[in-house]
């Protein structure tokens, strides 16, 4: 008689990672190239028990079972999961004690946690030990994202087991927790993530779930909140299926808080399935609609046909009235050659400095630049020396007479650097002048 052992978790674990790396052969998911989808050698009962007592802290069990049953760091999401030693020489707070943190802490909670850490530029370095041991008290650093990110997994409290995403100490930012309630649940998931191709660049920030599943938690939600976390869930997503797309259109055609959202994601598959809702947002007298719009398209249009839209968007141009929006201008219309110094001469010539800026970066591969000297010139004036300076640094040198006064008023600052120096002498060359013209008087 045969007797089928039923497949644990962990076992799971350990055919998945074998399916993950035959899936990202190139490991070309974040952090692959670090870990290659291989585990360290298995932590010994013993040596598990001595971690124990030493520190004087039980692990999850879950975690525990990782570090015996499947390897002592490695593999793992972001750069992969430390060692216990690892872990342990980057966690520099108290261990054994109760962990404060909690995920529906608010930001004033947070604020006034973090207080002494943010805003206090007086504190000793015992008092700051003593503040930070406060927040990262009772967790264990199990890994790092990247820069100032890094994994930390709850021992004590309430919360015990969780995973925490932390960053800095900053205001109005309180460190996130995870959707799963243990460390092989959300091990699992990222491997199931990598197995399904989705989009794993920030995983564990999004709701779990397939599109089925989330469109399931965005029906039965109890609040706003849910419902924006079960469409913010669907960006791991490389693309969407028509039922769902279908489903996104009701969500955008109602016209509720999550409008935005669901017309993203519709676009992030299909932006011609998108079309007349961004040419909707492009019409908009609400100056957000049209900076939204022109986001999508500068997100998810770089392979669509946008001639339609970018005939919209030349259009209002008399519309934008900030930065940032230009900014977006620009993008969306740099890929298609529709920016012209003519059609930008109102922001090139605009009194806030920030925006003739991006003005000046939205045209740097306009190609009529000698030809609208004139614009240029009354920028220059109305703009004075960091106008000047805004375009040697995104234009170069424009070769023609007029500008030459401008330029030679910089030259003294710019003539010891030598790639500045070329630019400046490739200009004189253009217009047959000798070598010296800057430094004459």
């Amino acid at each position: 008689m045969l007797f089928w052992k039923k497949e644990t978790q962990l076992d799971r674990i350990k055919n998945k990672l074998e399916k993950a790396m035959r899936k990202d052969t190139a490991f070309l998911v974040f952090g692959a190239s670090s870990h290659k989808y291989r585990v360290d050698e298995k932590l010994t009962a013993k040596e598990l028990t001595d971690w124990q007592a030493k520190n004087q802290v039980t692990l999850p069990e879950p975690y525990a079972q990782f570090l015996t049953k499947v390897g002592n760091g490695g593999a793992g999401p972001y750069y992969g999961i430390y060692s216990i030693e690892k872990a342990t020489s980057y966690t520099d707070s108290a261990l054994p004690t109760k962990c404060v943190l909690h995920p529906r802490m608010t930001k004033e909670e947070w604020n006034h946690l973090t207080e002494p850490l943010i805003n206090d530029e007086d504190i000793s370095d015992l008092e700051y030990d003593a503040a930070r041991d406060r927040v990262l008290g009772g967790m264990l650093c199990i890994g790092t994202q990247g820069c100032e990110y890094d994994m930390y997994l709850v021992l004590e409290g309430k919360h015990r087991g969780k995973i925490v995403y932390t960053s800095d100490f900053y205001p109005d930012r309180p460190f996130f927790f995870v959707y799963e309630d243990n460390f092989l649940d959300w091990y699992e998931r990222w491997l199931d993530e990598i197995i399904l191709d989705y989009d794993i660049a920030w995983f564990g920030s999004r709701m779990p779930g397939d599109e089925n599943a989330l469109i399931q938690v965005y029906q039965n939600a109890p609040n706003e909140e849910i419902k924006s976390k079960a469409l913010d869930g669907m960006f791991k997503f490389k693309k969407i299926s028509q039922p769902t797309i279908d489903f996104l259109k009701n969500v955008a055609d109602q016209g509720q808080k999550d409008r935005i959202t669901a017309i993203q994601l519709i676009c992030k598959t299909s932006v011609d399935a998108g079309r007349d809702y961004l040419l909707e947002l492009l019409h908009s007298d609400r100056n957000e609609d049209l900076l939204h719009a022109l986001q999508i398209l500068n997100w998810y249009g770089k392979s669509a046909d946008l001639s339609e839209f970018i005939k919209v968007i030349v259009q209002s141009l008399d519309r934008v009235h900030d930065p940032e929006t230009l900014r977006h201008v620009g993008y969306v219309l740099e890929s298609s050659g529709a920016i012209t110094l003519q059609n930008f001469a109102p922001f090139l010539c605009h009194a806030d400095s920030n925006i003739q800026t991006a003005a000046i970066y939205a045209t740097r591969s306009c190609n009529d630049k000698s030809e609208s000297w004139e614009t240029i010139e009354q920028m220059l004036m109305g703009g004075g020396k960091e106008a000047v300076k805004n375009t040697i640094l995104y234009w170069g040198i424009i070769p023609h007479e007029k500008l030459l006064p401008y330029y030679k008023a910089e030259w003294p600052e710019y003539k010891n650097n030598n790639n500045f120096r070329e630019k400046f002498m490739g200009c004189l060359k253009e217009l047959n002048l000798p070598d010296d013209y800057f430094d004459k008087e």
